[in-house]
């Protein structure tokens, strides 16, 4: 099969080879799926990069996490029916040598979930790290419903899906941060009531006004957990829920414990790769059926072939565009 992969950290156009390998062949209860699209997320190019010091796992290793495709073969114990199925791909390299990056994967049957007729192969291959991320986080602590929610970033591949879902979950009021204009019309696409350019407006000040209350936040989605904890206190009600999932600019960030304390508030840290079986088994679910009503909108910034994932890894890495980074493999 045609594949690409690195055996060495480093930066893309140093270690990403193309070339083939093997045709991989599923174990007991996987599948093989031939792979249309790929997707790459910020935690592929991070691990490629060796993330915190963290070295290679694997002498030779084929990214990608996230992908759709068709099933082609099955192991033992896995319904033979599977064969032909449309499927959407996620965690592919959890713990594995070999992603989707490649013409074939094969993943646990559980992590190819049916991908409805409607969804193309770049829509199904959008979701899985961000779309999951964005389930738990808006979720994890209970309905939404009647709620004043905030995104923090909703414009980003996981906030873009957390303000739908924070709507479609019946939230009374989805407010989203941006930085441009672009961005804004993103959030107010995917449903959010109002949005909040973080660099030209004061945050707080502008949440109060749009809820008009002063401490109006039952529930923040938050990109930039040490940038944003002492806003994002202050705007809280008791008992409110913070579901942080990234924070890079201020990695190591000190918890306000005693203002924390006060309010009894909830800090949830989510990272789809520790999340439960039961919790990617809930998030799978509301995004399948999501899906087959027709109801969940994906954005997508630019696909490239094979032969062009060093500029796919590139792309993703800079950080400037709005949408997926797809790699199409057939």
């Amino acid at each position: 099969m045609k594949a690409a992969w690195y055996e060495q950290i480093g930066e893309a156009a140093d270690v990403l080879k193309v070339g083939e390998q093997p045709d991989p062949q599923p174990a007991a209860g996987e599948v093989r799926v031939r792979v249309h699209m790929s997707a790459v997320n910020p935690s592929d190019t991070k691990r490629r990069r060796g993330m915190r010091g963290q070295a290679n796992q694997f002498a030779r290793v084929i990214p990608h996490q996230d992908g759709a495709g068709v099933i082609d073969a099955v192991g033992a114990g896995v319904d033979p029916a599977r064969v032909g199925q449309r499927v959407w791909v996620y965690e592919a390299n959890l713990g594995r040598p070999s992603g989707t990056a490649a013409q074939y994967t094969t993943v646990p049957a559980h992590k190819a979930v049916p991908l409805p007729d409607a969804t193309s192969f770049a829509e199904g291959a959008c979701l899985g790290v961000p779309a999951m991320t964005a389930h738990r986080c808006v979720f994890a602590d209970g309905p939404v419903t009647g709620q004043n929610v905030l995104v923090q970033g909703g414009a980003g591949a996981v906030g873009y899906y957390a303000v739908q879902m924070a709507r479609l979950g019946g939230a009374a009021r989805v407010i989203a941060t941006v930085s441009r204009d672009e961005q804004a019309a993103r959030a107010l696409e995917a449903g959010a009531h109002a949005v909040i350019n973080r660099r030209t407006e004061d945050v707080a000040a502008r949440v109060q006004e749009l809820c008009g209350q002063p401490v109006p936040l039952d529930r923040i989605i938050e990109v930039s957990f040490g940038a944003n904890l002492k806003t994002d206190v202050a705007l809280l009600r008791p008992r409110g829920v913070i579901a942080a999932y990234a924070s890079d600019e201020v990695p190591e960030p000190a918890l306000p414990f005693s203002s924390l304390l006060q309010k009894d508030l909830t800090v949830r840290f989510v990272l789809v790769y520790a999340m439960s079986e039961a919790a990617h088994r809930e998030a799978a679910g509301w995004i399948s059926e999501t899906l087959a009503e027709g109801r969940l909108r994906h954005q997508i910034y630019k696909e490239f072939t094979l032969d062009q994932i060093v500029a796919a890894h590139q792309a993703t890495e800079t950080m400037s565009h709005i949408g997926k980074v797809l790699v199409r493999i057939d």
